[in-house]
């Protein structure tokens, strides 16, 4: 994940844009902190689900095959 420095930044920005509007220079440093933010939260998504394992009521497996499927691909490499 990000930095709490960056995510705070992203928060002032947001804010700044609402309010009085940015430079030409702040808008540019958003637009890359949100892409970095984005990023980061997607490769923590992918983890977070490439751990999953889903079990109904009656205890057996029922994890999506997509899933099952990256899985075995992560154990190969």
């Amino acid at each position: 994940m990000l930095s709490k420095e960056k995510i705070t930044r992203i928060n002032e920005l947001a804010k700044k844009s609402k309010t009085v509007g940015l430079t030409e220079m702040e808008a540019k440093e958003q637009t890359r902190l949100r892409k970095e933010y984005l990023e980061s939260f997607r490769k923590y998504m992918v983890k977070t689900i490439e751990n999953m394992t889903v079990i109904d009521p009656n205890g057996n497996d029922v994890t999506p095959e997509k899933v099952k499927q990256l899985k075995n691909r992560k154990k190969l490499h």
